[in-house]
């Protein structure tokens, strides 16, 4: 199995789940990590922040980040057409009663190669992740930001699919 969990040589910049953002108009930002991967036809690239995680996919830039002179609260729920594919997001934050078993679950969930995730050093518990998943007529995606001093957990799916 591969194994993607990788230490990110920054310090860790997010400060709770209530500071992200949600952008599907950011330029391509800084990455500290990235995988390129085709589903269906699909190019799509998984691209780790020092402020979380952008998705490019087709003409799709999805950012979730604590984004410069964007006020955080993510949105419960996108849709919309974009370029002729139809796009939707969901997000929940939530705090979980264990939180390291939680932690200890999302992890095996990034253990495989169309996965991309991150841990930041001297912050035990504060990870970023992303997982791929191919859709009959297009991609589906999954992310997952922890924050061990609140004990938030920030998930988020994507679908984009042609109709």
């Amino acid at each position: 199995m591969v194994r993607v969990l990788s230490a990110l040589d920054v310090p860790y910049r997010d400060t709770s789940a209530g500071a992200l953002a949600f952008a599907l108009d950011e330029p391509r930002l800084e990455a500290l990590a990235v995988r390129d991967l085709a589903v269906a036809g699909l190019d799509v690239q998984l691209r780790l922040l020092g402020a979380s995680h952008q998705v490019v996919a087709g003409p799709v830039t999805e950012t979730v980040a604590c984004l410069p002179g964007r006020a955080g609260e993510l949105p419960c729920a996108v849709e919309r057409l974009l370029d002729g594919w139809a796009y939707a997001f969901t997000a929940r934050t939530r705090r979980p009663a264990d939180f390291s078993a939680e932690l200890a679950r999302v992890e095996r969930l990034l253990d495989r190669p169309d996965a991309l995730s991150g841990v930041f050093p001297g912050a035990p518990g504060a990870l970023t992740g992303i997982v791929l998943d191919p859709l009959p007529r297009g991609a589906a995606w999954r992310t997952w930001h922890t924050y061990p001093e609140t004990g938030e957990l920030v998930e988020t799916t994507t679908r984009m699919v042609r109709p």
